[in-house]
């Protein structure tokens, strides 16, 4: 039975994938990578890169990788906000994600290999073009952030692949455009608004009129069971869902879906049956949590789940 190893955003820490390969069965023989199972796969799930201090090592071993013909790879929000901050609009000339100070600090491992201008930073943006937005087989879905079906059927009639054209890249970046919408939601994850006049106040005492919502919980049927990352959910209204928002949920009879970006904490679970995310702070000071699938499987078992 063939098995895909499904390994999420590792945030420039070349040496925990270095060990998760290794302790996955993974061998570098020359400029290409082994494996004693001919069959065996991987698809990585984006943020190769920032906070990290290897951003040029992970690349290079994700390439070989995918080079070799045993690797796919999604894009993260990283590589998408990476591309936006190195392309210039066509029109203004101004870049597409401004140099601010956030975004400096943002991308400051990553701008410390890959400089502005530089003819190897052009080559990994390249590379980065190319990467889609999410991956689907027979058996699963990949994605980075959500797997919002809606967005992804509108993403395969704009692009087929998944991955964008430069004319695309740049209407991703454009608050205006409906392809903005489209990549924030499955690389970024969705939010709703809430009805009004419902908010809610977060960590940073600030007051919030928008959540993030739990897009896997396929149970869900009201704001509190939907809403994340809200300190208090008493503070949200007890209603059902309207039936637009009801379209972002993943359905639970639906194939399995690996994602990452959530930066999730303590012990890994599953957050449904058919719902999987692996991130948990790799790119600092957690883990790098991977899964091997089995073909065929119907089930996600959390025995199949590896810490490393």
């Amino acid at each position: 039975m063939s098995i895909t190893d499904i390994i999420p955003d590792i945030h420039g820490q070349a040496e925990k994938l270095r060990l998760a390969l290794q302790n996955l069965g993974w061998r570098r023989n020359g400029t290409t990578w082994l494996h004693p199972d001919p069959d065996r796969q991987i698809v990585f799930l984006g943020d190769f890169i920032d906070r990290g201090p290897e951003n040029g090592a992970v690349i290079r071993i994700v390439r070989e990788l995918m080079d070799a013909g045993r690797a796919q790879a999604i894009m993260g929000n990283h590589e998408l906000n990476a591309l936006h901050f190195h392309t210039a609009d066509p029109e203004t000339g101004a870049p597409l994600r401004p140099h601010d100070k956030d975004n400096l600090v943002q991308h400051e491992s990553f701008l410390k290999e890959f400089p502005l201008g530089a003819s190897h930073t052009k080559d990994v943006l390249d590379w980065m073009k190319g990467l889609p937005l999410f991956i689907e087989t027979d058996e699963f879905r990949a994605v980075h952030a959500a797997w919002i079906q809606p967005a992804i059927d509108k993403l395969r009639e704009q692009t087929g692949t998944g991955i964008l054209s430069q004319d695309q890249l740049i209407r991703a970046a454009q608050k205006n455009d409906a392809l903005y919408e489209l990549a924030e939601a499955v690389a970024k994850g969705p939010e709703a608004r809430l009805p009004h006049p419902h908010s809610f106040v977060d960590k940073g005492k600030k007051v919030r009129h928008h959540v993030r919502v739990k897009w896997w919980n396929g149970d869900a049927r009201n704001w509190r069971q939907l809403a994340m990352s809200v300190p208090d959910v008493n503070q949200l209204p007890d209603r059902p869902l309207p039936d637009d928002l009801f379209a972002k949920i993943y359905p639970v009879g639906d194939k399995p879906v690996f994602f990452g970006h959530y930066w999730m904490s303590g012990e890994p679970e599953l957050q449904s049956a058919n719902a999987l995310c692996l991130d948990y702070s790799a790119g600092t000071d957690g883990p790098l949590v991977t899964y091997a699938y089995e073909a065929k499987s119907e089930r996600l078992d959390l025995s199949n789940l590896m810490v490393h």
